[in-house]
């Protein structure tokens, strides 16, 4: 390379004066190298004289990336939490970014600079690939397959462990929600093609597979019919509201939901002329003393409502047929009792959700559907019991304000106007109050309860471990100060409480706090999920309704909320 005027070699480019100093320093360290280029007429001293930086590359480096290879690639022993990234963590990853919330979620030029950071192990260019930038993935995504090199540092401190252990457990529950819950209601594609299916058919469609009502409510007779769909025979129930009913489609936009009954078809038909209705829907020639009709004189044309759930049975039907059980079995029916109040509440959050009411909340609205066959184990035992749990349907849509009755008395008058909830949300948390005395066989009526105090309401006998806190729910919800009753989410979490604890002997030992009940709910999660393998092990059979809610329990529950009802159940 021939000199420059003045005997000196070129300046390196701007770019690069920051790399100057160190080779200007590592010239007096080391015995200088003839570079390449360099004319062999140059005596040593004038060589001493005009030192040379060692050659640079092309490319402008982050300081932080040149540093020299330290060794075989080792993890920071200090750094169990996705804050901790490593300086490389700038390059984006080439996997797709993970859920919001979950580790390592957060772009690492946004996450926080005071964490430790990951020695690197060698040089590297912006230009050069990584070796593997993504990060490790969240618990919720952890499953058995996942590759021992993919857990990274989630393996590296007892915290990172614990992580993972309790985010699949949550992700677990949830998955395992899903399924039931589909295999309860089916799945949403094969609604959606059943609506398709059904849309502009009528009776001619369907063949009548009783002639007779399967089971009659407040507002509608429902019959059992045929349906052939897909080369198999489906059976459907048609609702034929009564006349003084008409207001029902809005349940067909509801989101479907367990607790609540969807509606998939809709046709104004004339009526079978082989229906037998108890009650004549128009006007009809009345029958002989102490003789059915048997059918209609004419066949009258009515909107008619196809649900894929059939009912057997209204929950006033049921209450009426089960005063012996209640006796001779207090706790299995009280538990019974339990389950069907919670899908009762959870089936008016729901309505809340759809910004709908509830204004005729009534046993003889709430219609009970079978379930599946219950695991082999259980079926004895609840066939001698008759406890098999039925799924508990809302079917009656009426908002308050559509369904007002007059004031019976002036105090209800009063007590009514000087409430600070709106109406619709009082009926609700009343007519729950009620429903507690219906099912337990205490009579009660609105009037009664409107003119006791909260220490007055009729007694509820102790005949189980369920007895007391049910008595508690009922004066929490049919108290007179607003301030002190309880909304339907709190009575619902208040029922979860009663049937899977915490119980009231869990503070028997340790002072009730946060920290007890966080552990509490963790190791039952943990319990719930090792119960649910050993059945599927085994001949229990697959999971049901009562599995279901039990698992929407714990899959949503904190322990602020447990903090905060059990305060309210177990208060003295």
């Amino acid at each position: 390379m021939p000199d420059t005027p003045g005997g000196h070699p070129p300046r390196p480019p701007a770019s690069a004066l920051i790399y100057s100093n160190v080779g200007e320093l590592r010239a007096h360290l080391v015995p200088r190298k003839a570079s390449r280029g360099e004319g062999a007429g140059r005596s040593p001293s004038q060589q001493s004289r005009d030192p040379l930086p060692p050659p640079l590359p092309k490319k402008q480096l982050q300081r932080a990336e040149s540093l020299p290879e330290q060794g075989p690639s080792r993890h920071w022993q200090g750094d169990p939490t996705p804050w901790a990234a490593s300086t490389l963590s700038s390059i984006p990853p080439p996997h797709p970014p993970h859920e919001e919330g979950a580790p390592s979620s957060i772009p690492p030029r946004d996450r926080p600079s005071w964490g430790p950071k990951r020695p690197l192990t060698k040089s590297q260019s912006l230009g050069e690939p990584v070796a593997r930038s993504s990060p490790s993935p969240s618990p919720a995504e952890v499953t058995f397959r996942t590759a021992d090199g993919e857990l990274g540092w989630l393996l590296e401190s007892p915290a990172g462990v614990c992580g993972v252990v309790l985010g699949c457990q949550a992700a677990t529950l949830a998955r395992l929600s899903a399924r039931i819950q589909e295999k309860l209601l089916g799945s949403e594609e094969r609604q959606r093609l059943l609506e398709a299916e059904l849309a502009g058919k009528g009776w001619a469609a369907f063949s009548v597979l009783e002639r007779e009502p399967c089971c009659q409510s407040g507002d509608a007779w429902y019959f059992p019919v045929g349906f052939a769909f897909e080369q198999s025979q489906l059976v459907f129930a048609a609702k034929v509201p009564k006349p003084c009913c008409a207001s029902l489609g809005v349940q067909s936009s509801f989101r479907a939901h367990c607790s609540i009954q969807r509606l998939i078809g809709r046709f104004t038909d004339r009526l079978p002329w082989e229906l037998v209705f108890p009650e004549s829907p128009e006007e009809q020639s009345q029958s002989p003393s102490g003789e059915e009709p048997a059918h209609l004189p004419t066949c009258p044309v009515l909107q008619v409502f196809i649900s894929p759930e059939v009912p057997y049975q209204t929950l006033a039907g049921f209450v009426k047929g089960t005063h012996g059980l209640h006796r001779t079995s207090p706790g299995h029916y009280e538990r019974l009792a339990c389950l069907l109040l919670l899908q009762v509440c959870m089936g008016l959050e729901h309505l809340r959700v759809q910004n709908m009411g509830q204004g005729d909340l009534c046993p003889e609205n709430l219609l009970l559907v079978q379930c599946p066959c219950p695991p082999q184990s259980q079926q004895g035992k609840e066939a001698s019991l008759g406890l098999s749990l039925p799924r508990l349907l809302i079917s009656s849509f009426f908002k308050v304000k559509d369904k007002q009755r007059p004031c019976s008395t002036s105090q209800e008058q009063d007590w009514t106007k000087g409430l600070a909830a709106p109406p619709a949300l009082v009926a609700d948390e009343l007519n729950v109050g009620m429903l507690i005395y219906q099912i337990l066989h205490v009579d009660i009526s609105l009037e009664n309860t409107l003119g006791f105090r909260s220490n007055r309401l009729p007694e509820i006998p102790s005949l189980s471990i369920y007895s007391t806190g049910l008595k508690r729910l009922a004066t929490l919800l049919l108290h007179t100060d607003p301030c002190k009753r309880v909304s339907i989410e709190q009575a619902r979490s208040i029922l979860q409480v009663l049937l899977w604890g915490p119980r009231q002997e869990l503070f028997a030992r340790s002072k009730k706090s946060l920290t007890l009940l966080r552990n509490w709910v963790e190791v039952k999660r943990a319990l719930l999920l090792l119960k649910f393998a050993e059945n599927s092990a085994g001949a229990a059979g697959s999971p049901g309704l009562e599995e279901w809610l039990c698992c929407q329990y714990f899959k949503e529950v904190t322990e602020d909320t447990l903090y905060r009802v059990t305060q309210a159940l177990y208060a003295p």
